[in-house]
């Protein structure tokens, strides 16, 4: 190679590595954009009071559906003569968690020992059936908002699950399907992660009428769903 191209070439070889380096940090850089972990809306249907024939199995069909998860939060005394309903929530994927044994406020908060032994009894029937130990929890009547007791269940290893929108099936005995609707996108709002509360147990069949409606708003709103 003649010298008066020696000092081209060197400039040459510097640059390329130059480029190649800092190319490829500036490239790196730029992939969290592209990460939406953090900004993805999700909503988690989440049942309680169950499990009864006929409401919990049409809501099951409307999930199977759907192909939409749930969390269900059993009454303990409802599971005996309901096993199979209990084992097919399991065997399709969805969440079980704890509510009560009796769903009987005076004897669950009787004191801190009357709660543990409901939680218990109730846990103890959810593993006869399923073989899996529970470990969430949603407090009867609202009762997570009792400091105290929320740190006793969480002692035990549970994971005390509350909610922040709701569809109305609990509160108004005459709660239609549109009502309930209704109710639900007023609750959820424009939040990012939505915990909705409904129920399952009997009587709700206006519940089971409006689920595909509900799920239809939510999907249609960009939400993904979610089970505990």
């Amino acid at each position: 190679m003649q010298k008066k191209y020696i000092p081209f070439a060197v400039f040459f070889v510097a640059l390329l590595v130059f480029l190649a380096h800092f190319g490829t940090r500036y490239t790196t850089a730029a992939k969290p954009a592209f990460v939406f972990a953090d900004t993805e809306k999700q909503i988690y249907l989440t049942f309680d009071d169950g499990p009864s024939t006929k409401v919990t199995s049409a809501v099951l069909d409307v999930l199977k559906e759907e192909k939409v998860p749930a969390t269900f939060f059993l009454v303990g005394e409802h599971i005996a003569t309901r096993r199979g309903i209990v084992r097919r929530m399991a065997e399709e994927g969805h969440s079980i968690g704890v509510h009560s044994m009796t769903h009987i406020a005076s004897q669950i908060y009787a004191s801190e020992e009357a709660l543990l032994k409901d939680i218990a009894d109730c846990a103890a029937a959810i593993k006869d059936v399923t073989g899996a130990a529970p470990s969430l929890y949603r407090f009867p009547y609202g009762g997570e908002q009792r400091a105290r007791q929320k740190s006793l269940v969480e002692a035990q290893g549970y994971t005390v699950v509350s909610w922040n929108a709701e569809c109305g099936d609990g509160i108004a005995k005459d709660a239609t399907a549109e009502s309930i609707l209704k109710t639900a996108i007023k609750t959820a709002g424009n939040k990012s992660r939505v915990v909705l509360l409904m129920h399952d147990g009997a009587g709700h069949e206006a519940t089971v009428e409006a689920l595909p409606r509900i799920i239809a708003h939510f999907r249609e709103a960009g939400y993904a769903f979610r089970a505990f």
